[in-house]
């Protein structure tokens, strides 16, 4: 639980952990949560955190010293937080040491993405998939639930020669949203920016950046600090799955 930030539970309190001070008061820890919005009808439970208030998330891997020193890959784990620097969620990989270590990258994950009150509002699946453009038949996909158990939508691949592009589904596998990266993904001392677009992908409506974080933590770590914004009024499950989309690139 301290890795998560929470606060200690008093007896007969359900979850098993209390949330944070509402006046944006710091944990033990130091971390700030955002306060917790109040309930909204028909708004998947956890999901009231990005309603018409959010329209910006930064997401911050955190660095895990034994990787470093070792190169020894761990699970990982991130922050999620909003433009006031406030953590909205915690999300953590659930996936296992010899699947971590043998299939690298590429490899199938669970991330666990919990809220201030310790409850997982949202979980990614994806399963070992290929990616490669000479493979079209066994590209990327990932399915975002909200709650765990219930689809919200999904994120896929689509083919093309040179350019990373997905498409954002919702949980018919309706087409929502589609994005699209740079030719080349790996760029020294600038952000990387995947557009999200309009399914005509005319009108832009948001944007995923991998941030550049400087060339030792570049060259040394594979921690990386992403970008995603969209629009306010952008539905709930749709802003989840842009978030899911996040962390498939």
């Amino acid at each position: 639980a301290g890795n998560y930030g929470f606060q200690a539970q008093p007896m007969g309190f359900p979850g098993g952990f209390v949330p944070p001070p509402v006046q944006n008061q710091p944990t033990t820890d130091g971390t700030i949560w955002m306060p917790i919005p109040p309930s909204i009808p028909n708004c998947p439970p956890g999901l009231e955190y990005l309603t018409q208030q959010i329209d910006q998330i930064l997401i911050h891997q955190q660095l895990e010293l034994l990787e470093i020193v070792t190169g020894f890959e761990e699970n990982n784990k991130y922050e999620l937080k909003n433009a006031l620097g406030q953590r909205v969620y915690f999300a953590a990989e659930d996936t296992d040491c010899l699947t971590r270590n043998c299939c690298g990258p590429s490899r199938p994950f669970t991330i666990k993405i919990i809220d201030n009150l310790g409850r997982e509002v949202i979980a990614l699946h994806r399963p070992l998939r290929c990616g490669s453009c000479c493979c079209p038949c066994c590209l990327q996909e990932l399915e975002v639930q909200a709650p765990p158990g219930t689809t919200v939508g999904y994120v896929v691949q689509n083919w093309h020669v040179c350019l990373p592009k997905f498409t954002i589904q919702d949980e018919k596998r309706k087409d929502i949203l589609k994005i699209t990266g740079p030719c080349v993904v790996c760029r020294c001392c600038e952000d990387i920016h995947f557009e999200v677009k309009s399914l005509d992908e005319t009108c832009p409506v948001g944007k995923i950046s991998k941030q550049w974080t400087g060339l030792v933590r570049e060259l040394f770590t594979d921690t990386d600090n992403f970008g995603i914004s969209f629009p306010m009024d952008l539905d709930v499950k749709m802003k989840a799955v842009m978030i899911g989309a996040c962390f498939l690139i």
